[in-house]
């Protein structure tokens, strides 16, 4: 039984005078226990306000969302808020894209740790400052002693981003959201933090929604992957079976773009023309023909379903990429 049930998320921006914005549009995914699930997509194609959605943080005008968002078989999205906030940091935890503006600056950074355990587990100050250390430690921030009586701005970019980790995984929620975590972190630093949550996820046994535009992410983490174009869910597939044999030219244009070290020196990247907001409504056709080199007449004038594909994935395309033969 999945963990986590996301059924026909939509969530649409409306202002006044303006025309309604559909950000997310039907995406619909499922997440197991123990099981690491990507999505993955150029910036703006919804990832980030999927797992605002899911997480009830999305401003309360300004904007409607649909659908069902399953947890434990109870729909977050009917849930008052007082009985969401009861869930989040206990049962749900999230990473966010930036520990810099997410971390209170003028709050030293044992009490924002500490305040997790005083909300959910009814831990005493002094306790759950003790607990804090013990948090700050495992998650590999040096001297955590010292750190607790800190400020945000006296901690590297690396550090904030353990203290972020530390913060959701403080009651060892079943389920974690990770936003971006190696958002502007050198190499080294992504490689630690991807290494930590790994060792979580397979020590604790949490599922975690793991939020990309890396595909070295993707590559190293996530056993599922959604690729998302303009808000929905365009492929579906094992991390094995994506890489190995894209079936979406978008997907396809990707993995393409990205470096590899078997490739002729002094030879051009593959990129995909055009940027995010050359598209068409979905209603329409494909929202990425106009960026596509296999689009054909069949592409433009109806919606496009997404359908079943080999392996357990899916599909949204009118004319895929061609699936390689085993040899």
């Amino acid at each position: 039984m999945a963990l986590l049930d996301v059924r026909d998320l939509s969530v649409v921006f409306q202002r006044k005078g303006a025309t309604p914005f559909t950000a997310v549009d039907g995406v619909s995914f499922t997440v197991e226990p123990g099981q690491t699930v990507g999505l993955v997509g150029e910036s703006g194609c919804g990832k980030s306000v999927t797992s605002l959605a899911i997480m009830g943080l999305l401003p309360r005008r300004g904007n409607t969302v649909t659908g069902e968002v399953r947890f434990d078989d109870t729909d977050l999205l009917t849930l008052r808020p007082q009985e969401l906030r009861d869930r989040r940091g206990q049962d749900i935890g999230m990473i966010f894209q930036d520990p810099l503006s997410s971390l209170n600056p003028v709050i030293p950074l044992g009490l924002q740790v500490a305040e997790v355990l005083e909300r959910h587990q009814g831990r005493s100050r002094q306790t759950a400052l003790r607990e804090a250390g013990v948090l700050l430690d495992a998650v590999g921030i040096p001297d955590p002693a010292r750190r607790l009586k800190e400020f945000p701005h006296q901690l590297s970019g690396g550090m904030r981003q353990r203290a972020l980790i530390a913060i959701a995984l403080a009651c060892k929620p079943r389920l974690l959201i990770a936003d971006e975590p190696t958002t502007a972190l050198d190499v080294t630093i992504q490689a630690q933090i991807l290494t930590l949550l790994k060792d979580l996820v397979d020590q604790s046994g949490t599922a975690l929604v793991m939020i990309t535009h890396d595909l070295g992410v993707v590559a190293g983490l996530c056993d599922t992957v959604n690729v998302l174009y303009a808000g929905k869910v365009v492929e579906r597939a094992g991390r094995h079976d994506l890489f190995a044999d894209p079936r979406h030219p978008y997907t396809h244009g990707l993995l393409q773009s990205v470096p590899r070290l078997d490739a002729d020196r002094g030879g051009r990247l593959h990129q995909i023309r055009g940027s995010v907001s050359d598209n068409i409504p979905w209603s329409e056709g494909c929202a990425f023909a106009p960026r596509c080199d296999r689009v054909v007449d069949d592409c433009i004038g109806e919606t496009v379903p997404l359908e079943p594909a080999a392996r357990g994935g899916a599909l949204r395309c009118t004319n895929p990429v061609p699936q390689e033969v085993p040899a």
